[in-house]
């Protein structure tokens, strides 16, 4: 690096984000993490030992994955490169190839390529590291937001380990805001800022856990407030925070884990019956713009699967509310879906249908198939009486309570039974009138 090179480097340093200016240049510097980088971890132990293999860091934005390769670029005698997904190509990944192997050949040295984004590469830029991932020309860090079983290669899978990174506690986003505001070299510290409590608890709890968007805030506020004319210092109160963050940042990606554990986290809680915690999933959805019609239907679902008879009316509740909202749109949908959620909630639960046609199924994938008994065969077209079709079938309006005993399952399967009512709700009434039917008087 020239004198040139040296200065522009110097100059981003200082010019860059918040959020980037207070990366940790240590392990002890970095905040959070503890299940994966506490002094007696695997990786804590392998980075201070310079012995990495290939990892891979998963987890939501702004927990620390792209701090943590920066953390191991200052304290692997590696050589370190650096490449992000979405703007870097075949021929980058050459160079960076070429480069691993002149090091290796020539020095012993190996190499560090971290892949910020790597869920950007395509299977083909995947499949084209593996082999030098194998061989230990390379040895790969990728990062990604997205879960790396769905979204990176098998192959370079098996020969990596794979680190989640949770959200970000609220005290140690809390640390993270404390140290940017007071830190005089990298962070604010010269503003000779103060955060007023209620504005630092704020923040570190509507960031989510995203120490980013905390900086980010922060930094937006010192950068943007007058000084005090009382004591000249910039005061981050509760109002200039809230101004600065403007809203809650719901993580909420419809191709990613968030949709799944929010869609699935939604249905358990109608299921579990707790229309609060169903209505709050239900929200998130709403606030991240998800497709109406994606969330009624699983309403409908649930009303099926999970009420069922034991309360008939949630299935036209929920066919209804899905009809409407559609019809009306948003922002009055809400209303309807929520009408419809808190009914699917509250009502009596029963899975007997879905044990009933789980039953039936294998029963039918399992058993040999015999023919409909023919006393229940269709007799209406012509000569299906000569073949004996029909004859013998019991009109039950004929009988007293509209019901007679006789066989309508075929012939070896007599007395199975697939559904079984519950207790619960409606089902109850359906279990009692089922058994009065079979002990009526005088149908034998």
């Amino acid at each position: 690096m020239d004198l040139f090179d040296y200065m522009r480097a110097s100059a981003r340093e200082k010019e860059s984000p918040l959020a980037s200016r207070m990366r940790p240049t240590t392990l002890d510097e970095v905040v959070g993490q503890k299940h994966i980088i506490g002094k007696d971890k695997l990786l804590y132990r392998a980075i201070q030992a310079d012995q990495l293999g290939s990892i891979i860091f998963y987890g939501p934005p702004g927990t620390g994955k792209t701090t943590l390769a920066k953390v191991i670029a200052n304290t692997t005698s590696a050589n370190f490169r650096q490449i992000n997904a979405t703007v870097a190509g075949k021929k980058d990944m050459e160079e960076v190839v070429r480069e691993a192997k002149d090091a290796l050949g020539m020095y012993g040295k190996k190499t560090i390529l971290f892949v910020d984004e790597i869920h950007r590469f395509n299977k083909s830029q995947q499949d084209y590291l593996l082999p030098y991932v194998e061989d230990g020309t390379l040895i790969l860090i990728g990062a990604t937001t997205e879960n790396p079983y769905f979204e990176v290669n098998g192959a370079l899978l098996s020969r990596s380990r794979i680190f989640e990174l949770k959200a970000l506690e609220k005290d140690d986003v809390k640390e993270v805001i404390w140290r940017a505001v007071h830190d005089e070299q990298k962070g604010m510290g010269s503003y000779h800022a103060v955060i007023d409590d209620d504005a630092l608890e704020f923040l570190s709890d509507i960031s989510g856990g995203d120490a980013r968007a905390a900086l980010n805030a922060v930094e937006l506020g010192v950068l943007t407030t007058d000084r005090s004319p009382q004591d000249g210092r910039i005061h981050i109160t509760l109002e200039v925070a809230q101004e600065c963050i403007q809203k809650r940042a719901v993580r909420y990606d419809k191709d990613g884990d968030s949709h799944y554990d929010t869609i699935s986290a939604f249905i358990k809680s109608m299921r579990g019956s707790d229309p609060d915690a169903a209505v709050y999933y239900l929200a998130r959805m709403l606030y991240a713009g998800e497709d109406i019609k994606f969330i009624a239907r699983r309403i409908m679902i649930c009303a099926s699967e999970d009420v069922g008879n034991a309360d008939p009316q949630a299935i036209v509740v929920a066919t209804s509310a899905a009809q409407a909202a559609e019809r009306i749109g948003m922002p009055e949908a809400q209303i309807i879906l929520s009408q419809a959620v808190i009914y699917v909630a509250t009502a009596p639960k029963s899975n007997a249908a879905v044990n009933a046609i789980s039953a039936a199924m294998e029963a039918v994938e399992t058993k040999r198939s015999m023919p409909v008994p023919p006393h229940l065969q269709d007799s209406h077209y012509r000569g299906s009486k000569k073949l004996g079709r029909g004859i013998g079938y019991q009109y039950v309006h004929d009988y007293p309570n509209h019901y007679v005993n006789q066989q309508y399952l075929p012939d070896g399967m007599e007395g199975e039974v697939f559904y079984h009512p519950s207790d619960n709700g409606y089902e109850k009434v359906i279990r009692e009138y089922m058994q009065f039917l079979r002990d009526s008087v005088g149908n034998d």
